[in-house]
């Protein structure tokens, strides 16, 4: 009992503490929802139901016609921005109200259309722009009112590299006034653009790894800023201003991919993966000009994707094949508190927000989830049935509503009795 005491008195101070752990870029995290939110899928959120009725949480619209991909939705400006691929194997970016009416769509360019077909990397809103990476690796940029093309570059022909086995799956960082996005060449590893003009800043030659399904993290607590980004068989730290490699850690698995972004917390950095290699916790020391490990381990958090959530002094998450298990596992110490079968697969995308956990799975489970020590505790769940393909796209909430992507059909769902817009 005294240990989800102490959890419950950390989980109700998270949402006043995130917003100072450097997780974030410049920007204001009540406006700008980005890949998983805040990157570390927290959301600060207040008055949401602690419970969903037996049938599930109460549909308030959705849009058919996104076409096929997996993209998340992201939200700035009161508008939701999201990525789709047509027939014609063709990326369109839509723009929609809160109350999902579409407001404006264009067709931006080749989309991947081979495994996993269709659009991949979330958008991500930084003024009164957007900025966005297709599969086919060409990163543009684009006013979020009009939907005018400001600039664009193929990040693959330009930066001499090779896409992935899956096609590139990065949502770009905003820095600044830089975007970093990973090409993944030898020379031109990872790179910072002029975000009002796409010409290159800076780049560094990490350790010649070949891109992943990673979008970086950027830290701002430590005395230098600080980018964190997995490529093929590394961890890279790089200097946000410079883009000088302060330090790398080996960090690999079979296929050479990754796809969960760090999560930060107190100079503390965990790395997670799939395919039989899991969890890395390093501690950053020297200022965060360099790492040492606490603790590894490959039956931890064998996480594939968006499936890790740190609450308090534990993470809660997915596995993947060889630890295919939601579990519990204490931050510092790489402890296993619990562990839980639920069938195959046990892959999903773990967000946190007013104390609970929401878990979407890859069967399609909508699972409501108090973070509990000492157990897999399941508060209320229901089925998505609408859409189309893979459940694999990430949930946001934002004022009251949780925004669900499944293939062709984005779906809004109330968390609270009353919705009311800011």
């Amino acid at each position: 009992m005294k240990k989800n005491f102490t959890l419950s008195l950390i989980i109700a101070s998270t949402a006043l503490l995130a917003c100072g752990n450097g997780t974030n870029s410049a920007e204001n995290s009540d406006t700008i929802i980005q890949w998983r939110g805040d990157r570390q899928g927290i959301f600060h959120e207040t008055g949401l139901l602690t419970s969903w009725c037996p049938n599930g949480l109460e549909l308030l619209w959705y849009f058919d016609g996104l076409g096929e991909g997996h993209s998340s939705p992201a939200i700035a400006n009161n508008m939701i921005f999201i990525k789709g691929m047509n027939s014609d194997a063709m990326g369109t970016i839509f723009v929609f109200d809160l109350n999902g009416n579409l407001l404006n769509s264009e067709i931006y360019g080749k989309e991947w259309n081979r495994s996993f077909h269709g659009s991949r990397g979330t958008v991500t809103p930084s003024g009164d722009n957007i900025y966005f990476i297709s599969g086919e690796g060409v990163i543009y940029a684009y006013e979020q009112r009009t939907l005018n093309l400001i600039w664009s570059r193929d990040l693959l022909e330009e930066f001499n590299a090779e896409n992935t086995l899956f096609g590139i799956c990065e949502s770009p960082l905003i820095v600044g006034d830089k975007v970093i996005a990973t090409p993944g060449g030898e020379k031109y590893n990872v790179v910072a653009l002029n975000k009002h003009t796409g010409e290159l800043v800076w780049y560094t030659s990490g350790m010649g790894d070949r891109s992943t399904y990673t979008s970086a993290l950027f830290i701002d607590t430590q005395e230098v800023p600080l980018i964190v980004q997995m490529t093929g068989n590394h961890a890279l730290g790089i200097h946000a201003e410079t883009g000088e490699l302060l330090w790398s850690f080996p960090k690999t698995n079979r296929l050479q991919l990754h796809a969960d972004t760090p999560v930060y917390s107190n100079n503390m950095i965990l790395l997670t993966s799939g395919y039989g290699q899991g969890a890395i916790m390093l501690l950053l020391i020297n200022g965060g000009r360099d790492v040492e490990k606490v603790w590894a381990s490959n039956e931890v958090l064998e996480s594939q994707k968006g499936g890790v959530i740190r609450v308090g002094d534990y993470i809660f998450g997915s596995g993947h094949r060889v630890s295919p298990y939601w579990q519990c596992v204490n931050w510092y110490t790489g402890e296993v508190m619990w562990r839980e079968r639920l069938g195959e697969p046990n892959m999903g995308s773990t967000i946190f927000s007013d104390g609970m956990l929401f878990l979407y799975t890859s069967r399609g489970a909508l699972k409501l989830v108090r973070p509990s020590t000492e157990k897999f505790d399941i508060v209320s769940q229901f089925t998505i049935t609408k859409g189309t393909d893979q459940h694999i796209s990430t949930p946001i909430i934002y004022n009251g509503v949780l925004y669900l992507r499944r293939g062709n059909t984005l779906m809004a769902f109330n968390l609270r009795k009353e919705v009311k817009s800011k």
